[in-house]
């Protein structure tokens, strides 16, 4: 079951009305164009990443993110998140992602809304044992680092690296003039592009994640290798 313009529709609505008596009475709606799709687009991955990168794993029980916002430390108490969402994680790693993922790594993100669907892959905001972990891995081993993600058909089709989270001064512990000092001051490493949304509605969504899922893998087997986290040749 693919998603159908009826999954934009919805978004649209709950844009519109963020509140609890709107939701409960478009339930159905939700199940039928978001859940429901969704949970056969993570089954539908799966297997193929069996295929070209056992070690990355989805589940449509724990990879799609809840609709529900986390409104108790926001100003914004919109109940409900206004975007599907879900997430492909190494099968050793904790499946949670940015600062509560202690023990998680990188994988592969998908993210479903009105005009802003985007794929994305790497690790979002990590917490600082783990990000102290990947600064040591880039200054000592830069140059490997530095030609993945400088390389011209992943910059020509990603952007190159994300530099939405990027400090203005070199961490503490490294010199000004390290080779990787662009990359050091990171704080996220990401990378990932946007899907119309007549390609999130296509049947051919699966196929064309995976092309960018291949494509994406050399940065996640990377940063996964630096926290110790290993390919795998089959599951």
């Amino acid at each position: 079951m693919p998603f159908t313009p009826a999954t934009f529709h919805f978004f649209r609505g709950l844009a519109r009305h963020n509140a609890k008596p709107w939701f409960e009475a478009h339930r159905g709606e939700y199940e039928e164009t978001v859940r429901e799709p969704m949970r056969a687009l993570i089954e539908e991955m799966d297997v193929r990443l069996a295929r070209f990168a056992p070690e990355i794993t989805g589940d449509p029980k724990r990879s799609m993110f809840r609709i529900y916002r986390d409104i108790r430390f926001s100003k914004d108490k919109s109940p409900y998140k206004t975007h599907a969402a879900c997430w492909f994680y190494h099968r050793d790693a904790d499946r949670r992602v940015g600062s509560e993922a202690e023990g998680g790594g990188a994988g592969f993100y998908v993210h479903v809304q009105p005009g802003a669907s985007f794929v994305g892959a790497g690790i979002w905001m990590p917490p600082r044992p783990m990000l102290d972990r990947l600064r040591d891995a880039i200054a000592e081993k830069w140059k490997g680092f530095d030609r993945m993600v400088r390389d011209a058909a992943f910059k020509r089709r990603f952007g190159g690296l994300s530099d939405e989270a990027v400090l203005k001064r070199m961490p503490r512990g490294f010199p000004e003039t390290h080779p990787a000092a662009a990359w050091l001051k990171y704080q996220s490493f990401t990378a990932g592009r946007a899907l119309g949304d007549s390609r999130v509605t296509s049947a051919r969504l699966p196929a064309l994640l995976e092309t960018d899922f291949a494509r994406l893998l050399p940065l996640v087997r990377w940063l996964n290798g630096a926290l110790g986290l290993r390919t795998a040749q089959r599951r």
